[in-house]
């Protein structure tokens, strides 16, 4: 069964038609896949251990290093384990994808404790005013993130730097440096795989991303909850206290500076959204800028894409069931978003409505930039960047996706419901 399918209400003559997912029922998937599926559970699990010492010494012996640092993530790391252990719908291909998506994460541990060991003189390093853009996925943040990492002057985080923040080294001699080639690698593994992912969520190697692989460093982050069904880990996480994570962020991006050059920071994560009290103890001066848009739009994209993306690590995966549960999620967000916001000092938030944005690209980039004081420059040589910007990605936006609340069970009134209290407060129009 093909993985692409065209949606004939929305395809007319001479016109792109928009991609949608046929295959819910029974998911798509290469068929060197779809052989490693059928291998027995016991089979599977020995291949791919998901024991917590065979991780850890996993990613000591391909290292060649061993400090950790400050031992805190092993509890969030042993829940996380506990709950797909315990998972029985997780394939083969889901305990491959867990072991090497957290063997990835202990090995770039290790090197940015060893990083941070080899250049003490990073903890010197001024983080200064980052701007910080918070909203939910579908929001914008992703455009205008991308338009304000073409100011000079401003620091954003590639795809590639983002994965791997620091290079490989043997003893003391710097390894030749293949992150882009590996994360490109990486992409063209994707788009096998899952090969509609990128029309959903465009990605590439050099392109700047957000840093939530490097606040999972800690193991203290959103970033797990789209990959996996955490029964345990999720309400802990989000129930937790978790500005030592954003501490050991703050340590990251000193690094990363000390290594490959300082800038001001433009950073963007939708984890952001409720861990703003967090985020102001690390980073007391950045300028938050909030992004807002209907969130039922929001809710019906992101849900779509992570059921899309999950169903190649479970067998008994639900759409339904998905979206129910991340509806009720992103209300929890957004609640906690709009209470930790108002605890701000005056002057520290701009909020974009998406509207405004999508309507003026280039003006919503210059109020950023005046409301985080960078913006002095911006008329000359960050306006033409940013309109250059602006035309690649008109020309790039050739594959469109079409999202439909049935496909999830979404009942398109009650979202409009359950999410009135944020429209009404930022005087949204309602896209559902």
């Amino acid at each position: 069964m093909s993985p692409r399918a065209v949606d004939p209400r929305v395809a007319t003559p001479g016109s792109e038609p928009l991609q949608s997912i046929d295959d819910w029922d029974r998911p798509w998937l290469p068929w060197p896949m779809r052989v490693l599926n059928r291998l027995p559970d016991g089979v599977a699990r020995r291949l791919a251990s998901l024991d917590e010492a065979s991780l850890l010494q996993a990613a000591m012996r391909a290292t060649g290093l061993h400090d950790f640092g400050d031992a805190a993530f092993r509890e969030p790391l042993q829940l996380l384990l506990g709950d797909l252990e315990e998972d029985g719908g997780l394939t083969p291909l889901g305990c491959i994808t867990a072991r090497t998506l957290l063997g990835q994460l202990l090995r770039a541990r290790l090197r940015v404790e060893d990083g941070l060991a080899r250049h003490p003189e990073a903890a010197q390093q001024e983080v200064r005013c980052p701007i910080v853009i918070v909203g939910l996925p579908r929001t914008g943040t992703t455009h205008l993130h991308n338009l304000l990492s073409e100011v000079p002057g401003l620091r954003s985080l590639p795809l590639w730097e983002s994965i791997e923040p620091v290079a490989r080294v043997r003893g003391r001699l710097p390894l030749p440096d293949l992150r882009r080639a590996r994360t490109a690698l990486r992409m063209r593994q994707l788009d096998y795989l899952l090969p509609l992912f990128r029309s959903m969520h465009p990605m590439e190697a050099d392109l700047p991303h957000e840093e939530l692989q490097l606040s999972a460093l800690t193991f203290r982050s959103f970033f797990f909850e789209g990959s996996f069904r955490l029964p345990r880990y999720r309400p802990w996480y989000a129930a937790g206290d978790q500005r030592e994570a954003y501490v050991y962020l703050r340590r990251v991006l000193q690094l990363l500076q000390s290594v490959r050059g300082s800038g001001r920071w433009v950073l963007k994560s939708p984890q952001h959204l409720e861990q703003i009290d967090a985020l102001h103890a690390a980073f007391p001066d950045a300028k938050i800028v909030r992004t807002h848009r209907d969130p039922v739009r929001a809710v019906l994209s992101l849900a779509t894409m992570i059921t899309y993306t999950r169903r190649v690590c479970y067998r008994d995966l639900d759409p339904a069931t998905e979206g129910r549960a991340w509806a009720e999620r992103l209300e929890q967000m957004l609640r906690a978003s709009l209470e930790q916001a108002d605890r701000l000092p005056p002057g520290s938030t701009l909020d974009v409505r998406f509207d405004d944005f999508v309507r003026d690209p280039a003006k919503t980039v210059g109020q950023v930039l005046a409301f985080a004081g960078a913006g002095a420059g911006f008329a000359a040589t960050a306006g033409e960047r940013v309109h250059e910007r602006l035309r690649s990605q008109d020309e790039s936006r050739s594959e469109r996706f079409v999202y439909r609340f049935e496909d999830l069970g979404l009942d398109r009134d009650e979202l409009r419901e359950r999410f009135r209290f944020y429209r009404e407060r930022f005087d949204l129009a309602d896209e559902a």
